[in-house]
């Protein structure tokens, strides 16, 4: 497991459209090695998750798919393809957004851990083995078997901590 690594690390400039090529990429390996199929359906909707760094509900990412208008997408589709996703690790639910963002280390079974910026809704994968050994030790001594884990922290990123705040802009200086 990567220790203490940001995985999305967005405050620094990188080429989105390799990003997404990587993402597919490995998600093509990670089906492969696991015998399943990564269909052409369960493809769109990994691309659509990558297209940004921001988590996705399941109801933006079939808006997207419907694209053009007139298209008729089914939302059992779309929630089919993401249950397929995340049971191979390829990407992640943020509960407390009911929504979906790209895993990055798909080949990696790890527990993340998420900086989800309040502002302008970004989310940043964080893999911390001190964080992960410290909840495994405490579940481990009540007896406690984990199923699944997700921590998420919200805030402000970097770049959001150096603007105003939306609701500060009409706000006259003292």
């Amino acid at each position: 497991m990567p220790n203490n690594k940001l995985s999305h690390f967005v405050y620094e400039p990188h080429n989105h459209k390799q990003c997404i090529k990587t993402a597919l990429k490995q998600a093509q390996a990670v089906c492969s090695a696991h015998s399943v199929k990564l269909t052409p359906m369960r493809e769109k909707v990994l691309g659509i998750i990558w297209q940004s760094h921001k988590p996705l509900g399941a109801y933006d990412i079939l808006a997207l798919l419907s694209e053009p208008p007139g298209k008729i997408i089914a939302p059992p589709t779309v929630y089919r393809a993401l249950d397929f996703l995340m049971s191979q690790g390829l990407i992640h639910k943020i509960a407390s957004l009911n929504a979906f963002i790209g895993c990055s280390s798909p080949d990696d079974k790890h527990l993340s851990q998420f900086l989800l910026c309040r502002q302008c809704g970004i989310a940043l994968e964080m893999a911390s083995g001190s964080v992960a050994s410290a909840i495994q030790d405490n579940a481990a001594h009540y007896g406690f078997h984990i199923d699944n884990e997700t921590i998420e922290i919200s805030g402000l990123c970097q770049p959001c901590q150096n603007q105003p705040a939306p609701d500060d802009k009409d706000t006259p200086a003292s």
